[in-house]
């Protein structure tokens, strides 16, 4: 069975409720889905303060993990156009898999979310991608076949980069039903792609 790990990292909530319908499609295309989170640097006074959600029940990965299975599907907000510390730290810490090639032609695709319909979604989906393209992975991102990202009935995420939701300044705005959609459909593309690659 096609093995896939989504892997994300998620302040307040958005992005853990992304990374459940991204799970949910891959398991719709017959795969596995094992969902993971990286580890949070924010020391846990400030992250309280902050009002950061921790109570995620997703286990913490660990590196070595990752060429376990056959696609990793990495969710991650948007931090001025790019990716988390949070996850940029445990993505730099993959020189001993790429050294020894353990990622290549895996397939890789990423998922993000921002505070505002133009915070940075497509450049940090497109930052994290290139990190992917370095360990040789294989990118998948949303096709226009998910219909829901030309939608002009709602402000929506969602871009032929990836799936994508927009939580609000003060966080208020949770994943639409278009918004998870694309990210189901996403998980279930990228599965689909996995399970050919592996045959």
């Amino acid at each position: 069975m096609t093995k896939v790990l989504v892997l994300y990292y998620s302040s307040y909530g958005h992005i853990e409720k992304m990374a459940g319908a991204v799970a949910e499609g891959v398991r719709e295309a017959g795969a596995e889905a094992v969902i993971k989170r990286v580890p949070e640097l924010v020391p846990e006074e400030v992250a309280k303060k902050s009002g950061f959600k921790l109570d995620q029940p997703a286990p913490i990965a660990t590196v070595d993990e990752l060429a376990d299975y056959d696609a990793i599907i990495i969710g991650t907000p948007t931090r001025f156009g790019n990716m988390t510390a949070q996850m940029k730290n445990f993505l730099d810490q993959t020189g001993g898999l790429w050294a020894q090639g353990k990622l290549i032609g895996k397939v890789g695709s990423v998922f993000t979310s921002s505070a505002t319909q133009h915070g940075g979604q497509e450049s940090t989906i497109l930052a994290t991608q290139i990190v992917l393209l370095h360990q040789g992975l294989v990118i998948v991102g949303l096709p226009y076949s998910f219909q829901g990202q030309m939608s002009l009935q709602e402000v929506t995420g969602g871009s032929p980069y990836g799936a994508s939701t927009i939580a609000g300044g003060d966080g208020s705005r949770q994943p639409s039903d278009n918004e998870l959609a694309g990210a189901r459909f996403q998980g279930r593309h990228v599965a689909q792609i996995a399970a050919k690659l592996a045959r």
